[in-house]
């Protein structure tokens, strides 16, 4: 299974403790799923991923403190620091209708009401304020928050989005 095709919700900081246990930061906009999360997949490099099970879960500050089956000592886990931890998409609880995962966002075509092509979702970013859509054409970059009032439609099976031109503003470099 290639990796980039799962969903990221974790990442390993470092071992926690003697005996295998891992310290992971979680990724994931629903971090109590870590408490019932049985198996998963871990990033193996280059782009692999192997299948993991997890054999406990607890909280450790805003962390995680998990253990993984076949992981034993601090050498053990040591060598798994900065791997990524995710589930495939079907394990994701599915949203209300329009909302959606970030990374369901990632990668579509946008496009202003007058079907002018503006780039690409590169990335979606958290503010605290608003959730914004940074998309990127070249050396072009247009941040747009994802709101109603510039958000005209999402399609997800057309892998597009269209906005509000009017609403659009160039980033300050």
């Amino acid at each position: 299974m290639n990796f980039s095709e799962l969903v990221v919700i974790g990442q390993v900081v470092r071992p926690q403790g003697r005996f295998g246990e891992l310290l992971v930061e979680s990724l994931s906009d629903r971090p109590e799923r870590f408490p019932s999360l049985r198996r998963a997949f871990m990033e193996s490099p280059p782009e692999g991923a192997e299948e993991v099970r997890v054999v406990s879960c607890r909280p450790h500050g805003k962390r995680w403190v998990l253990k993984l089956s076949g992981v034993e000592g601090i050498d053990g886990a040591a060598r798994l620091r900065g791997r990524k931890l995710a589930i495939p998409e079907a394990d994701l609880a599915p949203l209300p209708d329009g909302f959606f995962y970030h990374h369901q966002l990632r990668g579509l075509v946008v496009e202003s009401g007058s079907s002018e092509t503006l780039g690409r979702v590169e990335d979606v970013v958290e503010t605290g304020a608003a959730t914004v859509l940074v998309i990127r054409d070249g050396s072009r970059e247009i941040l747009v928050p994802f709101a109603e009032s510039f958000i005209r439609s999402v399609r997800l099976d057309e892998g597009r989005i269209v906005v509000a031109l009017q609403k659009v503003v160039d980033a300050v470099d």
